[in-house]
């Protein structure tokens, strides 16, 4: 009994904790040859999808779906010194 409330303690845990899934999104897709019937569309620059299709046949386009994730910069940090610490 205690073994079978351990490992559903952990799988509740792991379901709590765990992130949910995301589809990844990239710059530029490989089609025809072996990606015939769809696009395979996970390569970051232009040099690695022709490097892939360079051996299985097709060509490379920029993914029109594409789009760039933004990062916004955290809050202004600047560290205190210690000539401007009041006492």
């Amino acid at each position: 009994m205690r073994i079978l409330l351990f490992v559903l303690g952990i799988l509740v845990g792991t379901a709590v904790l765990g992130s949910r899934a995301e589809a990844q999104n990239y710059p530029w897709c490989a089609l025809g040859g072996k990606f015939e019937s769809s696009a395979h569309c996970g390569f970051t620059t232009f040099q690695q999808c022709m490097a892939t299709v360079s051996g299985l046949g097709g060509f490379c386009i920029q993914n029109t779906q594409y789009v760039p994730t933004v990062v916004t910069p955290g809050p202004w940090y600047r560290p205190r010194h210690k000539a401007d610490r009041r006492s």
